[in-house]
């Protein structure tokens, strides 16, 4: 089974994905965004664009998840945010196509809470920059440009299941998304300070530099 996790840029789609990783024994993430930044690495900085326009991310993310579906036992978990309707069918259409199972979830919230979470996620930023690294805030600046695209598409039909997280915790997300796959979190562990720091790792952890 394959659990594509899609939203806007900021809408909580990586630590909904870690979340249920660390909770579902076998699955594993295969994060599209590496298929990108390595064909972002091949190209001159001034041709750089969106990787999406590039067939070569759409068939390259195809052909790698479908490999893993093939050959791994567990869960396989995408945090993607996808929007653009026919790159949708090149993807997931192509791996629902193929016979895999694939759900999708769409993670939904206000305008004003996606602002938030940016500006929350965007301190990681200064972190970095206290210890020595200067890291650029063209990631938020390109979530926000987007984010009411994102928003407006994916309200759309095509993007269902939609899961509106304003007032929902990471892990009440994640047990939403497994309930409706029909999957078995193992109860949260550690307690809610501890939940905080591993949340605040793993969103440091996905600062990007590319």
């Amino acid at each position: 089974m394959l659990l594509w996790i899609n939203g806007p840029f900021g809408g909580g789609k990586t630590q909904t994905a870690h979340e249920i990783r660390r909770r579902l024994p076998g699955s594993v993430i295969c994060d599209p965004e590496h298929v990108g930044f390595g064909l972002h690495r091949m190209t001159p900085a001034g041709l750089r664009g969106d990787f999406q326009d590039l067939h070569a991310w759409r068939q390259g993310v195809f052909e790698v998840l479908d490999m893993v579906l093939a050959e791994h036992d567990g869960v396989v978990i995408v945090p993607m945010t996808l929007v653009e309707p026919s790159y949708f069918r090149e993807t997931v259409g192509r791996l629902r196509a193929s016979g895999h199972d694939v759900r999708h979830f769409a993670l939904l919230a206000s305008r004003e809470t996606v602002l938030r979470r940016l500006r929350e996620r965007g301190l990681g930023h200064v972190l970095q920059w206290v210890a020595g690294r200067q890291a650029s805030l063209w990631g938020e600046s390109f979530a926000v440009s987007r984010l009411d695209l994102c928003l407006e598409r994916l309200r759309a039909e095509e993007f269902a299941e939609h899961v509106w997280t304003d007032s929902l915790t990471v892990a009440q997300v994640a047990g939403r998304i497994a309930a409706s796959a029909g999957l078995t979190l193992r109860p949260e562990s550690g307690g809610r300070l501890r939940g905080r720091v591993r949340r605040a790792w793993t969103g440091l952890r996905h600062i990007r530099f590319d």
